[in-house]
């Protein structure tokens, strides 16, 4: 029996069912959100760890960081909706075959589960407990560390990818002296090609801040980061921004498979190993029948998307499959740099125009078709290569290198 004639045979019909979200990001709210426009009333209830109304997360590395706004809380009437929020409500297991999740406040009964706990950030070993020492992940980091930068420390950064760069920027605008310490020997190690961050180094520099890489800190002491090659750095504030790894160490023992990064493993309907648990966002991975490989992907856009496909399948009249073409942004060092696609699996590599200029592009193919784009100020170019990587065109490479002519124009 299929999950959806599962779902039909529920007692009261299907859209008497309870559908619980443990999550209160974008990726869960997004789904108790879409489920309402899609037509679905049975009850909803959304399950967030803080007791902060749901917020968005782009803009603590930026506005929230910076004083220029209090929150970034979602402009969404739950009530309006017949959502039910529960917050600061930690959820401790599932218990999949009593269709029940076990919570600090008591047990949760759902007829179908979803999954969107997000990921936490990776913590520096040996920082427990040294004055100082943040992350930036929630509104409460934001909070910590807005008087920080306000009384303008020495700040030093571990970690050159996103959030470090995000951050960086900030520290700088707030007139702080900032140092970003790498492990590798580039920006973006894990994130992007050794050839196409190279000409970001250049940026820490330009906006005042130093980039010290192949730089691995060997222990944070109060007020100094001592590297592993003896040297002391001054630093009134740490901030870590060495990566995120799924939160899902609840999920132990539920019987929920989980993959090598300790994600979900979601199919390419978002659906779990286990009946009536579907995943999304930051905490689960889905085959990709586009870029023919699993991806775990911890971007905005994933969040958003993803839950229409969830909210779809639950509903189970038009059943959905997910295969996005990945997509993100961030602003740094006064420049907007917009990714879409998945790089990996590209057999060439071609640029539009001058990386040590202000805007540029780099396109990655594979058999003759955009694979991924990487563009640095010319959102057109990302928005033109979106369409076209969805689409599958055959490209021209030569005229694909010429940055005068739209993108959009460079096919075979």
């Amino acid at each position: 029996m299929s999950e959806q004639t599962q779902a039909q045979d529920t007692p009261g019909g299907l859209r008497a069912r309870r559908v619980v979200v443990v999550g209160a990001g974008m990726a869960g709210v997004q789904t108790a959100v879409a489920l309402r426009e899609q037509g679905f009333t049975g009850t909803v209830t959304l399950l967030g760890a803080e007791p902060h109304q749901p917020y968005d997360r782009p803009p603590l590395s930026k506005a929230v960081l910076l004083g220029k706004a209090e929150d970034s809380a979602f402009d969404v009437d739950f009530e309006a909706l017949g959502i039910e929020l529960l917050l600061g409500c930690e959820v401790l297991g599932v218990r999949g075959a009593e269709h029940e999740l076990d919570t600090a406040e008591g047990p949760v009964p759902y007829d179908v589960l979803v999954l969107a706990t997000g990921a936490e950030p990776i913590r520096l070993p040996g920082t427990e407990g040294v004055p100082g020492v943040h992350l930036l992940r929630t509104l409460d980091d934001a909070e910590r560390l807005r008087p920080v930068l306000a009384r303008q420390h020495d700040i030093v950064v571990v970690g050159a990818g996103w959030i470090g760069a995000e951050f960086a920027t900030a520290a700088r605008e707030a007139g702080c002296s900032v140092t970003v310490v790498e492990a590798a020997d580039r920006p973006l190690a894990g994130a992007l090609p050794a050839e196409v961050a190279a000409p970001m180094a250049a940026w820490y520099a330009d906006s005042g801040a130093s980039l010290r890489t192949h730089a691995r800190v060997a222990r944070v002491e109060p007020g100094a980061v001592v590297l592993d090659d003896g040297s002391r750095l001054p630093a009134g504030a740490v901030v870590v921004g060495i990566g995120a790894r799924p939160a899902t160490a609840w999920l132990t023992g539920s019987g929920i498979t989980l993959g090598e990064h300790r994600e979900v493993v979601a199919d390419d309907h978002l659906r779990t190993s286990q009946a009536d648990v579907y995943a999304v966002g930051d905490c689960a991975s889905f085959p990709s029948g586009r870029y023919g490989r699993r991806l775990l992907v911890h971007h905005w856009d994933n969040a958003l998307q993803g839950p229409r496909t969830v909210a779809a399948n639950i509903i189970g009249e038009s059943p959905a499959v997910y295969d996005p073409v990945p997509y993100f942004w961030s602003e740094q060092f006064g420049r907007f740099v917009q990714y879409v696609g998945h790089h990996q699996s590209a057999d060439t590599t071609l640029w539009r125009g001058d990386p040590a200029g202000p805007a540029w592009t780099v396109c990655w193919l594979r058999e003759g078709r955009l694979a991924a784009l990487l563009a640095v100020g010319r959102p057109r170019d990302l928005a033109q290569g979106r369409r076209l990587i969805e689409a599958g065109t055959l490209m021209d490479a030569e005229a694909l290198t010429d940055p005068s002519r739209p993108l959009k124009a460079a096919t075979a």
